[in-house]
């Protein structure tokens, strides 16, 4: 049999040391932290006794008017106010340098839900109004009280105490007892004459004094950083965001993305429809006509007049396939299914006209869904022909990289178009860009128009890649 056997630990050389560098350092953070905390603790307690007052009898009275018509606006004011001191308790929170308290959602409405009533309502039909409400009229009040009076109880004896020596002697004392100015010095020297025995009462009161300042100034970063902890602990309960905030706004998120989504296709289609109708429409109209009048005209025997009209006829057939072309380059191409979002970029890229220098991740392939590389293709394509028709610029250039998470995970997709033409783009209601601006909200994203009078002009999309597989 082996008997194990185990050595006591041991510290090692420079550990303890270590500890208390550390204990020191976290010390000193907390003591730059306390004058701020201190701050708050006297201020809030003056925020909360005038919420009280403020709180209490505007709610009270629009209880009592509930029965008449002017009783509901009232409540909705009431709980207005109470939002309004709320928000101000968590902005004197910033006062503690603890972690500021996130928005909670105020408007848990659809995107769709309007009307007088729907709005004049929405403060009662949220909880954070009401929490808002109980936490100034109730809770604030009351922890602010019992905060208030540790807070004023630590300072003035901590700072007094520290300080009694010198403002000691401007207090009216009565000469009597020993003849050394002391009111009560002499009574605890006379309960222990072994630790005071020959001391002036004086003397004992400015070492009794000395000692509770330095006790209660020692520990008053402690004290007074747990009431302000406290205090955040409570605000963040009550005053903070909640998860189903979250899930709130992306439900509203998703449903005006998606409104957006489908405004953005109906005008696309109407302007396409628009444009097959005064283009390629109108030109095989015309080529029906002159295959009609060339019919004609080889029938009579007149070859000259029929070579002719088969000349503008062949013409017209190519200027309609041209137009039909440019036109379904906001159709997503058989080569961006085939190939993928980077070579369908490219391709865009080569067909232009201009010089376009490309500087596209072939990343972006696996790590966008179909719905994103078709809006983006669209939008590329839009852009591009707006660089040509209206920018008067020379060259382009095209960016389309991935934006990553610290962990390394794809979060968003970043393009941008940028030319060296005139400048001046707006996005303005009906025109093209506002166009393009839905479609990319329509995947959540951001579209962004940076357009100086005499350019560069720089658009950039940016999409969020939560849809993507």
């Amino acid at each position: 049999m082996t008997t194990m056997t185990t050595e006591p630990a041991t510290l090692q050389p420079g550990a303890r040391g270590q500890s208390s560098t550390g204990f020191w350092a976290g010390y000193g953070h907390a003591w730059i932290r306390t004058p701020g905390s201190a701050l708050y603790l006297l201020i809030v307690f003056v925020l909360a006794m005038i919420s009280i007052s403020v709180l209490a009898s505007l709610f009270w009275t629009s209880v009592g008017l509930l029965i008449l018509v002017i009783g509901l606006p009232l409540v909705v004011l009431t709980l207005l106010v109470a939002r309004g001191f709320g928000v101000t308790d968590r902005f004197l929170l910033a006062l503690t340098g603890l972690p500021p308290i996130a928005e909670p959602e105020w408007n848990r409405d659809r995107a769709d839900a309007d009307g007088f009533w729907m709005t004049l309502t929405r403060p009662i039909r949220n909880a954070h109004y009401w929490l808002y409400l109980v936490h100034g009229m109730i809770v604030s009040p009351i922890v602010s009280t019992i905060s208030f009076a540790v807070t004023v109880a630590w300072l003035s004896i901590g700072l007094g105490g520290l300080t009694y020596w010198f403002w000691g002697l401007f207090l009216p004392r009565n000469w009597e007892n020993d003849g050394s100015g002391g009111e009560w010095g002499h009574y605890v020297a006379d309960a222990v004459p072994w630790l005071f025995g020959g001391w002036s009462s004086w003397a004992v009161e400015v070492v009794l004094y000395l000692v509770a300042g330095i006790l209660f100034t020692f520990t008053m970063p402690w004290v007074l950083g747990g009431l302000a902890r406290g205090h955040h602990a409570i605000a963040a309960g009550m005053l903070g965001r909640w998860e189903s905030d979250d899930l709130a706004a992306e439900v509203r998120a998703e449903a005006a993305a998606r409104g957006a989504a489908v405004h953005a296709e109906d005008l696309s289609l109407r302007r396409l429809e628009r444009d097959i109708h005064d283009g390629p429409q109108q030109r095989l109209v015309r080529l029906q006509m002159d295959l009609a009048a060339l019919e004609r005209r080889a029938e009579a025997g007149d070859a000259d007049a029929a070579a002719e009209l088969a000349r503008d006829a062949r013409g017209h057939a190519k200027a309609a396939l041209d137009e039909l072309r440019a036109l379904s380059s906001g159709v997503a191409p058989p080569l961006l299914q085939d190939r993928g979002l980077a070579a369908a970029l490219s391709a865009l890229a080569t067909a232009s006209p201009l010089w376009v220098q490309t500087e596209i991740d072939p990343a972006i392939d696996r790590a966008v869904s179909q719905e994103v590389a078709r809006t983006v293709y669209f939008v590329v394509a839009e852009l591009m022909t707006n660089v040509v028709k209206h920018s008067g610029a020379t060259g382009v250039t095209l960016r389309a990289s991935l934006r990553r998470s610290p962990a390394g995970a794809p979060t968003h997709l970043d393009v941008w178009v940028v030319d060296n033409g005139r400048g001046g783009a707006v996005v303005s209601s009906g025109h093209g860009l506002e166009g393009l601006q839905e479609r990319v909200a329509g995947l959540r994203g951001v579209l962004v128009v940076t357009s100086p009078a005499g350019g560069p002009t720089a658009v950039g999309a940016h999409i969020p890649l939560v849809m993507a597989p």
